[in-house]
């Protein structure tokens, strides 16, 4: 597995990776893609009623605007999610934001303590902690825009979105947002309902009635696009049935895993991240285990309910094999966070290996 100069850089500032970035190989061919990279499926495949020529990716996060969405796109992955944005700006946590994790084994869903540092070694897992920072729209949505036309042929940009609590009803707020991100060109679109920001057990995509009531409104006030959710490790079935039941039918498709939350703990004990920090999502080899999980139980109930939702399976991939195996468990589509920062030539391994 090759391993590169990562494309956000983690010691820098979230605004400073906004401003100079992408680095290493993105920032070499964020103008034009690479003329030795010329892999292609053979023959394309429908998502979300848009051509893609492999439903592989990246997922909200590290594509942080235009730039980082176009050396994407250039390095072959087709299916690119703009960072989460928001109807009013919204300011990143302090540095770190990102560090490496080294769970013994894999990650349990029980917030547990694990050892944080800097030594980014594979197969690596992170923990990432930025509060879902956002620009104003009149920064963003131009710059999405860009975005959007950035794709070429058998690619696609999704916008991804959420709301802001304490703006009145919250229904309201992503409802605003999606008609925002939709006034962009964006053909897909994504609400995000699992920020492990928000609290490990208070999540929104925890709470169905409230998910199906965003749901509607986002649907009300933007009918004419496909409409992923962006989910949330659930250790309780029932209650994913129970989400399932409410919106499985009103949604395009669920994009699942965000993250397992953690408690980072430096060598000495304390915090990594900060004493205000205790928690921390944590994406990479540690959770794959989770999201193929998540994957799985999703594509069980869209059986058994005789649903036609996709779903995108997210957590862990950072090599071709475990491609494969999300789409042998049921997705739709695949994607990469941690493994495509680390290694930016994944889609281009995943493409030659199905080849």
């Amino acid at each position: 597995m090759k391993t590169e100069i990562p494309y956000y850089n983690p010691e820098l500032s979230y605004e400073d990776n906004y401003k100079e970035g992408p680095f290493g190989y993105f920032a070499d061919i964020v103008e034009k893609p690479d003329p030795s990279f010329a892999v292609s499926v053979k023959k394309p495949v429908s998502f979300l009623g848009c051509s893609v020529d492999l439903p592989f990716g990246i997922p909200a996060g590290p594509l942080l605007n235009s730039r980082y969405i176009k050396a994407a796109f250039h390095a072959g992955f087709d299916l690119c999610v703009y960072k989460t944005v928001r109807t009013q700006e919204h300011k990143s946590h302090p540095l770190p934001n990102v560090l490496a994790i080294h769970p013994e084994g894999v990650l349990s869903a029980d917030c547990e303590a694990v050892l944080a540092d800097t030594r980014y070694n594979q197969p690596l897992s992170i923990t990432n902690s930025f509060g879902v920072p956002s620009f104003n729209p009149d920064i963003w949505q131009p710059d999405m825009a860009e975005a959007v036309k950035a794709a070429s042929d058998h690619q696609v940009m999704i916008g991804s979105f959420q709301g802001t609590r304490g703006k009145g009803k919250i229904e309201e707020d992503y409802a605003l947002a999606a008609r925002m991100v939709a006034e962009t060109g964006a053909p897909v679109l994504e609400a995000n309902l699992s920020c492990p920001n928000e609290g490990v057990n208070s999540l929104l995509c925890f709470d169905a009635p409230l998910v199906q009531k965003i749901v509607e409104a986002i649907k009300a006030a933007v009918p004419d696009r496909p409409l992923l959710i962006k989910t949330a490790y659930f250790k309780d079935n029932a209650k994913l049935a129970d989400l399932v039941s409410r919106v499985g039918h009103l949604v395009s498709g669920f994009s699942t895993i965000n993250t397992l939350s953690a408690r980072p703990l430096d060598e000495k004990g304390q915090a990594a991240l900060s004493p205000s920090r205790p928690e921390g999502g944590v994406c990479g080899d540690a959770i794959r285990w989770a999201g193929l999980e998540m994957v799985q139980r999703l594509a069980a109930f869209r059986e058994e309910k005789s649903l036609d939702y996709a779903i995108v399976g997210v957590g862990g991939v950072n090599k071709p094999e475990h491609y494969k195996a999300y789409i042998e468990a049921g997705a739709n589509a695949v994607m990469t966070a941690t493994g495509s920062m680390w290694n930016p030539h994944l889609a281009e391994e995943t493409k030659k290996f199905l080849a």
